[in-house]
């Protein structure tokens, strides 16, 4: 996926991001409980798109850095977040420009499944981890390649694209599919000790009717995987 591959679809997909299912009311609200306390951490959002998770952050407490690939998000989270928080443009696949053991915690939410190699943006993040420091993160469930590709193989690597509506308007991504063993395996080798793996409920205060019908009577559905891993 090239850098700038969200620039097309920034306004909308930042539009959508705010209040729908999949990130308003499930993906944002299990990264800030996994946060938890973060008043007064240096955290870097690697990958923060338009902001709502580093203003989410900043509001509690917390001393935040920001980066995102495209510029056009970058354009947005500007806006959003103002001059009190550090925003640069810089790629995930590309060694950033921060110094070693520089932040507290980072937070990379719905990024790495679109990378094909994880080993260079794993060890530039705990790079920029103290020791001890968290890594935060969120990717697709691997479940959701078999649910779209029924004849796939799960234990390969594979690239899968789907369909996603952003206020109103189609878009396709393409992600890259690994099996949970192959995550875990690349957090292990990189320097990371698993301290949370989670499958989390929606928010209880999604509105009830940004909810599918199949999805009413139920708390929780499987569409992301969520770490929490510790630099040592």
């Amino acid at each position: 996926m090239k850098a700038d591959h969200y620039d097309s679809f920034a306004e909308r997909y930042s539009a959508a991001n705010e209040s729908n299912l999949m990130n308003g009311y499930y993906e944002r609200p299990a990264m800030i409980k996994l946060a938890g306390d973060v008043n007064g951490r240096r955290i870097l959002d690697a990958g923060c798109g338009s902001g709502p998770l580093s203003a989410a952050l900043r509001e509690r407490g917390a001393i935040v850095t920001a980066f995102d690939s495209s510029p056009a998000m970058f354009k947005l989270a500007e806006r959003r977040l103002g001059e009190d928080v550090t925003l640069l443009v810089a790629d995930l696949s590309e060694p950033l420009p921060f110094a070693d053991g520089a932040f507290d915690d980072v937070v990379v939410s719905l990024v790495l499944h679109y990378l094909k190699d994880w080993t260079a943006p794993l060890a530039e993040l705990r790079r920029v981890l103290k020791p001890g420091g968290r890594l935060l993160l969120s990717v697709k469930h691997p479940i959701a390649y078999e649910v779209v590709n029924p004849d796939g193989d799960y234990f390969a690597l594979a690239q899968w694209s789907e369909e996603c509506t952003f206020d109103g308007q189609c878009t396709e991504l393409t992600y890259w599919h690994r099996p949970l063993h192959a995550m875990t395996d690349a957090f292990t080798d990189a320097g990371f000790r698993i301290s949370v793996i989670s499958e989390p409920p929606m928010s209880p205060d999604t509105p009830r009717e940004l909810l599918p019908p199949h999805l009413v009577d139920r708390t929780a559905f499987l569409s992301f995987i969520f770490f929490v891993l510790e630099a040592h």
